[in-house]
């Protein structure tokens, strides 16, 4: 599943809440990811990262949550961008990326190699996908490198980014 929205609800809880809820989704194609739902002071909170069918945009999604009997209900139903492109990053040097399969810790250290060269991070994107039976994680760095360590640092990506199975690729930007 490729989650492209976010639904969050809270209102005042009731029997058969979660039921409801997650029915109306399944009415309109939804297929739910992480999902969770929490009683906090009286109130129902009920979140989930979803997939939304073509065929049901966000606000008809909106509108038939809105229909469900749910009392003082804040309902937000928003799009999930993946990591965005970094294609106007002024002060960048090179346009770094990374993808494999999720594990902890792969932007710290990935993140660690620039300190070693005086390379800093000018911006930053992630986002994880779910791809035939494995979490796939891209990270895309715009970094400005120092030029007489440009090659050291890449170089050592590169190492890094396949010892943890990952695809790496950069580009040299103009400047």
């Amino acid at each position: 599943m490729n989650a492209n929205t976010r639904i969050t609800i809270s209102c005042a809880d009731r029997v058969g809440l979660v039921s409801d809820i997650s029915g109306r989704l399944f009415d309109i194609g939804v297929n739910l990811g992480a999902t969770s739902f929490v009683l906090d002071q009286g109130r129902a909170n009920f979140i989930t990262t979803c997939e939304l069918p073509d065929t049901c945009p966000i606000t008809e999604c909106e509108a038939a949550l809105c229909e469900l009997p749910m009392e003082q209900a804040e309902i937000t139903v928003e799009a999930i961008h993946p990591a965005p492109v970094l294609a106007d990053t002024p002060g960048a040097t090179h346009l770094i990326e990374c993808a494999g399969i999720d594990q902890p810790g792969l932007i710290a250290r990935l993140s660690e190699i620039f300190i070693e060269y005086n390379a800093n991070i000018v911006q930053m994107a992630a986002s994880a996908s779910d791809e035939k039976d494995a979490r796939v994680y891209t990270t895309r760095f715009a970094v400005a490198i120092p030029e007489d360590r440009a090659a050291a640092c890449l170089a050592t990506l590169a190492n890094t980014a396949g010892s943890l199975r990952m695809l790496f690729r950069f580009d040299t930007l103009a400047g």
